[in-house]
């Protein structure tokens, strides 16, 4: 783990903080599984919240366009950028965006955190494992996948750094192939099950 506040899982978990990493492709309804985690969360007065692994590289990526002279959308996601960005980053030190989540991670109080970009079976994923994360995996077809991400408006789009989820070994699947109504219902009988 890199400088800065020491987790410790035990302790969080005797306190009884709700820990979970989302996995699935793009578009298949990771960051509706957050919102869903995080509504449920109100509603019984427990605090959430949402920490990525990426953050480091939203400001690279947001550091980049500014050095190109180049304005990026709030939100916006290259992709490609990031991508390129994280197997830097990953060459100097595998340990880097992890490290950085710990860190993050050390800091937050919530009685829920999730974490909807996890993608790394090698390192971040025993990470996570180590500090108590449960691992839910989101199934949508690949039609229902591309409608969705036709409206996302991402500036470039990549599936690469999620060539090896599949050694992510999950404790649930839930399939999201269009109703929300069915996804929301598995989200928080899901959840539910685990506060």
């Amino acid at each position: 783990m890199g400088a800065g506040v020491t987790v410790d899982p035990v302790a969080d978990v005797e306190r009884g903080q709700l820990r979970i990493a989302v996995i699935g492709l793009a578009g298949s309804g990771k960051s509706t599984f957050a919102g869903v985690v995080a509504e449920l969360a109100h509603e019984r007065g427990l605090r959430c919240a949402r920490l990525g692994l990426a953050a480091p590289l939203y400001a690279l990526q947001e550091r980049v366009y500014e050095a190109a002279r180049t304005p990026l959308r709030e939100g916006a996601q290259d992709q490609v950028l990031m991508e390129t960005l994280a197997r830097a980053l990953r060459r100097i030190s595998p340990t880097s965006l992890v490290d950085h989540f710990l860190d993050r991670l050390g800091a937050v109080e919530a009685d829920v955190v999730v974490n909807d970009d996890l993608r790394d079976p090698h390192v971040d994923a025993v990470r996570l494992a180590a500090q108590g994360f449960r691992v839910v995996r989101v199934r949508a077809t690949e039609p229902v996948r591309a409608a969705r991400l036709s409206g996302r408006g991402d500036l470039t789009r990549s599936d690469r750094s999620t060539d090896e989820l599949d050694r992510i070994v999950p404790d649930a699947v839930i399939d999201n192939d269009g109703d929300l109504d069915a996804f929301r219902a598995a989200v928080r009988a899901l959840v539910g099950s685990w506060l």
